[in-house]
């Protein structure tokens, strides 16, 4: 065992609207949370919701040296409470997943030469090519996404390759605009980093490698082979292998943190720096189905031999490198009830992509409305059997002994994590723990230590503070819901290829 009793170990989140972190005890309780607040705490940089919505409400970016500067605050707080960074033994964290860091050409210099007496921010403010860093909220990459599938053959044929079909917040997509749109910008690059090797690259002092988990979310790596796929490098931008750098295991051991950490705040100079993720990956745990219920719901899946499709993503596992999980992120809302069935799609979807509202009664006949009782209870129904059905398109198979993890918000509802378990025929259980994100990479920072050695996640999480069962499915909830799947997904093929057919007719 890694951890002794006096060992810490931290887990950074560099999410859309705060810099979050967990450091959790060598017996894996959480022994300090903070955070800082971009819009309140960092206000000079006038962001609202941690972003910039551009004029053509298309774009949305951030600053670069606004993360810088909010690991400057976070890391000063963490001192002031008087918190003892010479226990820390291991370091890792996500970032927003699909966001892109553009370093400028000398940048590795200026990391491998941090002057301890000064703030990063001060140092690293003329370090960015681009200056607002486009992030997973940004939508204005259509045309890229277009040629990129052209390009490799298909949607299908790029799903069959990254795991996903051409997404515009997908990072590959955002490097192909960069590059025709900000050609100066682009030539000025020397090195492309995720959000979370980016975040990885401010411990080290120098640039991180970018790890498998979140390298399957940008449109650019075979996530079978593990490496970057020519093809699609290609369509995106020139010379943009080397820009991008090596991939690297999830679970790997990047080096120790940089001298300006040991010298400025009293790292131990053994920390160890573990491969950052994105913050999806990150809240993958060691359960096989979890699902986050916030204000966008993503349902996660540890899975074997996965079977790409245009909708969903699948990703390499962030803790095992032999296995690889789907996610299904921002699922629509479909209703059906044993007597009507509705689908609800209030804005344009990730999974299905298209939007609209469609009732539909027992007979398969739309309708205009529901009775206000029976459209919320369908509502919270149809959400989970959407996430279920397409669960099950991309491999994932509920067996016996399957559990449910439930974390994000809404988990505090156990009305609303009945419905969950009854749909997925499955107890649910729950952590103690908002922050589900940091956490997971504070389990990553030990586990980097041990993985080595071929300890499995769940091996070295066997003594953390185990999920509590909030409910377990309600007697013949299973004979009720599989036959609305089927209903579901009957509804909603037709309704895809309606919304195709009518795009063939404009």
């Amino acid at each position: 065992m890694a951890a002794g009793a006096d060992s810490c170990f931290l887990g950074f989140d560099f999410s859309t609207q705060q810099l979050k972190v967990v450091a959790v005890d060598g017996n894996l309780e959480v022994i300090h949370q903070n955070s800082v607040q971009f819009d309140s705490e960092l206000p000079e940089f006038r962001t609202h919701g941690g972003v910039h919505i551009h004029a053509d409400k298309l774009t949305v970016t951030s600053p670069a040296l606004m993360w810088v500067k909010a690991l400057d605050v976070l890391l000063e707080k963490m001192r002031n409470t008087g918190f003892d960074f010479s226990r820390v033994k291991a370091i890792s964290g996500s970032g927003q997943q699909h966001g892109s860091v553009f370093w400028r050409k000398g940048a590795r210099r200026t990391l491998n030469q941090l002057d301890p007496q000064k703030h990063l921010h001060h140092q690293l403010q003329e370090c960015f090519a681009v200056r607002d860093s486009p992030v997973w909220m940004d939508s204005s990459t259509s045309d890229q996404c277009q040629c990129l599938e052209t390009a490799v053959g298909g949607a299908q044929r790029l799903a069959d390759i990254t795991g996903s079909r051409a997404y515009e917040r997908f990072t590959g997509n955002q490097i192909a605009k960069i590059y025709h749109s900000k050609p100066k910008e682009f030539s000025e690059t020397e090195r492309i980093s995720l959000i979370s090797s980016f975040a990885s690259s401010l411990f080290l002092g120098d640039y991180a490698a970018i790890d498998y988990s979140d390298g399957s979310g940008m449109n650019l790596m075979d996530i079978f082979e593990k490496q970057w796929s020519r093809v699609c490098l290609d369509a995106a931008a020139p010379q943009l292998a080397e820009r991008l750098g090596d991939l690297t295991p999830s679970t790997a051991v990047l080096g120790c943190v940089s001298l300006y950490y040991t010298e400025r705040y009293g790292f131990a100079e053994s920390c160890n720096v573990v491969a950052f993720t994105g913050d999806n990956p990150g809240k993958r745990m060691f359960w096989s189905l979890q699902v986050s219920l916030g204000t966008s719901d993503t349902v996660f899946l540890w899975i074997r031999g996965p079977r790409p499709s245009v909708e969903g993503h699948i990703f390499c596992n962030p803790v095992d490198c032999s296995a690889h999980m789907a996610l299904i992120c921002e699922c629509v809302c479909v209703c059906a009830r044993v007597s009507v069935s509705g689908v609800y799609f209030d804005v344009m979807e990730i999974t299905p992509p298209f939007a609209g509202v469609h009732r539909f009664n027992a007979e398969g006949q739309r309708v205009a409305s529901f009775e206000h009782e029976m459209e919320i209870r369908a509502l919270i129904e149809g959400q989970f059997l959407a996430k279920r059905v397409h669960a099950e398109k991309l491999g994932y198979k509920i067996i016996a002994g399957t559990r449910v993890l439930a974390t994000g918000g809404a988990s505090s509802n156990k009305d609303i994590l009945q419905v969950l378990s009854d749909v997925f025929s499955a107890p649910v259980y729950t952590i103690d723990v908002t922050n589900s994100a940091c956490l997971g990479c504070a389990y990553r920072a030990l586990h980097g230590l041990e993985a080595d050695a071929g300890a499995s996640f769940t091996e070295t999480l066997r003594n953390a503070p185990e999920p509590q069962l909030a409910v377990r499915p309600a007697p013949g909830a299973q004979e009720v819901y599989t036959p609305l799947m089927l209903r579901y997904a009957a509804l909603e093929d037709q309704l895809l290829k309606d919304h195709q057919k009518s795009l063939h007719l404009l």
